[in-house]
């Protein structure tokens, strides 16, 4: 990346003890106007430096040592510089300065950087202050990148002084196209790519984000939750295999409670607590927002923990329900749609939408009391799980159609009394009229 100014020059910097004969020779780099300088660790007299040349005067041998050293560092400078040209790099006076010093540290491709983020990722998940699950996406996005660079430019990696417009919307067309990914999955690819763009800008790696111009809007996908009747048809079936029995438990326990999957199968004892109100709650924070969640136990809720309170995996781990990966909780969740002739794809993730609109919204609750439990940051969050049901949209519209009933009503009875006068007032002027005609 060619810089529009570029400029390295010596110079004898005074001294604080102004009593010194010999001063520090520094060396200062300008790059686009921006001017970084450093010591060379070399000491000169004043009187033997020819500013106008940046060499000491003289033909001594000290002196031409000196010289020797200042045109070693400019070539060192220089082809430097001209690498970091050939590989496409951004040039600043930082980085120029670092390397004089020995601190300049080669900055990451793409995939490198990529990488270093992921491996940053799996150290946070060892601790436990990420979820697997974000390691494993920030995974395959790396992997849908690799991909790209390959599929497009045929090459391993590419650097980022690379990236701009054009490859931002090449990717785009690449994952909805070659990789068939819908709107959506692909603005999520992207979105992952581009926080570690964003990094590469942070880090000083490109002086600008190059996703700044593109723009995609998301397809608003309507998930529906669970009806009042179809709810009913899970909870009630019997099931001959044990092992669909407890996964149609642990889903109704979330469809009452509103916790995730990895909230509900972490679930501890001591996270049951009786509140002010005398009743059990469940008082944690959310494994994946931190955020606090108080959430009162229903009876259908206290149920099911009832029911594994003794059973012998929630007894070895600690846990309140028995514990299963949610690949064979979503796996075994397909049977039960079958069998309870649900048409609906069922998950984990649709018992939580189920609590927020069929058990708790269209239930009265208000929908900042559900935000708290569902442990949203905002109610436009909570409102994307919020689906109002027919019986609800029936029960609100009945109350609509009484109110207008009403006020018809109300307006016919003033009519007609207003009718009333006229014709009272009416036969009054016929009979005055009458009477005068006799006369």
């Amino acid at each position: 990346m060619l810089e529009q100014s570029y400029g390295l020059n010596f110079f004898l910097k005074s001294p604080k003890n102004k009593t010194q004969n010999k001063r520090l020779i520094y060396i200062r780099i300008s790059v686009d106007g921006v001017a970084k300088e450093s010591s060379t660790k070399r000491h000169w007299e004043a009187a033997r430096w020819d500013q106008q040349l940046e060499r000491a005067i003289g033909v001594k041998e000290d002196a031409r040592e000196l010289n020797f050293f200042l045109e070693s560092l400019t070539t060192k400078v220089n082809a430097f510089r001209t690498e970091l040209l050939n590989q496409e790099k951004p040039i600043n006076a930082v980085d120029l300065i670092d390397y004089v010093n020995g601190r300049y540290k080669r900055r990451n491709k793409v995939l490198e950087e990529f990488q270093e983020h992921n491996e940053e990722i799996a150290e946070l998940v060892e601790i436990g202050d990420k979820a697997p699950g974000t390691l494993e996406r920030y995974t395959t996005a790396r992997s849908h990148v690799k991909e790209f660079i390959r599929f497009k430019y045929k090459v391993d990696d590419l650097p980022f002084a690379a990236l701009n417009y054009e490859f931002v919307k090449n990717y785009n067309h690449y994952l909805r196209t070659v990789r068939n990914c819908s709107n959506n999955t692909s603005l999520k690819y992207i979105s992952n790519f581009k926080k570690i763009v964003l990094r590469a800008v942070a880090k000083d790696i490109i002086p600008k984000d190059p996703f700044k111009l593109f723009t995609g809007k998301k397809t608003k996908v309507k998930r529906k939750p669970l009806t009042r009747p179809e709810l009913q048809r899970i909870e009630e079936k019997v099931f001959s295999s044990a092992r669909l029995s407890v996964v149609r438990d642990i889903f109704v326990f979330q469809c009452y409670t509103g916790l995730s999957y990895i909230d509900a199968v972490q679930l501890k004892w001591d996270r049951i607590k009786e509140g002010n109100d005398g009743s059990m709650w469940i008082m944690s924070d959310r494994q994946k927002s931190k955020s606090d969640t108080d959430i009162p136990l229903l009876p259908k809720a206290l149920e099911i923990i009832a029911k594994y309170d003794k059973d012998p995996l929630c007894l070895e781990r600690g846990t309140v329900l028995p514990l299963r990966s949610n690949q064979k909780m979503n796996e075994y969740l397909k049977e039960i749609a079958d069998l309870c002739d649900i048409r609906e794809k069922l998950n984990t993730h649709k018992a939580r939408r189920t609590f927020a609109s069929t058990v708790t919204l269209n239930n009265g609750v208000s929908i900042h009391v559900v935000k708290e439990m569902l442990g949203h940051y905002s109610v436009q969050q909570t409102e994307e799980y919020a689906i109002t049901e027919q019986e609800t949209i029936s029960r609100e519209m009945n109350a609509l159609k009484e109110r207008l009933d009403t006020v018809k009503k109300v307006q016919e009875d003033e009519v007609g009394d207003d009718l009333k006068m006229i014709l009272l007032q009416f036969k009054k002027d016929f009979e005055d009229f009458r009477k005068s005609q006799s006369k």
